[in-house]
């Protein structure tokens, strides 16, 4: 009898294990939504990469104007991930970036390898030529760039390191 009572209690327990887990209601999933940013926040950090760009250069910063040089091929892929179209602009920014801009990047970053500072200021004003000319085809004309008159960044050095 005793070994009844405790199978007995055993199986009540069991089974009183079981109603309470299957009464537990599982968390609702949450659906999430991806995060995409904005055409404007991915331009407004292209822009800071674009001034950051021209201090490190002037200032003979190899290292990170190779890193900015970098940052900024890593926006353009995003604005075509992100943004392969954009509202009613007449030419894609898919198309327009890779025809437009690739090309004076690539001049930029040879620059910078070659750590020559003649040829990085006229690749520089290569590419700002080609980001306002895309602005121009994609409808953004409004919005002109060029090279930094000062530096909004005085917490940064851009002198390179003597480590």
């Amino acid at each position: 009898m005793h070994i009844a009572n405790r199978s007995l209690n055993f199986s009540i327990a069991v089974i009183g294990l079981l109603l309470v887990a299957s009464c537990r209601q599982q968390p609702a999933t949450p659906q999430t939504e991806s995060y995409a940013p904005g055409l404007g926040e991915i331009m407004t950090l292209q822009q800071m990469r674009h001034t950051k760009l021209w201090l490190a250069g002037e200032a003979k910063n190899w290292e990170l104007a190779s890193y900015e040089v970098d940052e900024l091929g890593e926006g353009f892929d995003d604005v075509i991930k992100f943004h392969p179209t954009h509202k009613e602009s007449p030419v894609a920014p898919k198309d327009a970036i890779p025809r437009m801009v690739n090309a004076p990047l690539m001049e930029l970053k040879m620059a910078i390898d070659k750590k020559d500072s003649a040829a990085f200021e006229q690749a520089y004003d290569k590419f700002t030529a080609a980001c306002n000319s895309c602005h121009e085809a994609t409808n953004f004309g409004f919005n002109v760039v060029q090279r930094p008159t000062s530096n909004p960044y005085p917490n940064q050095v851009f002198a390179p390191s003597r480590k």
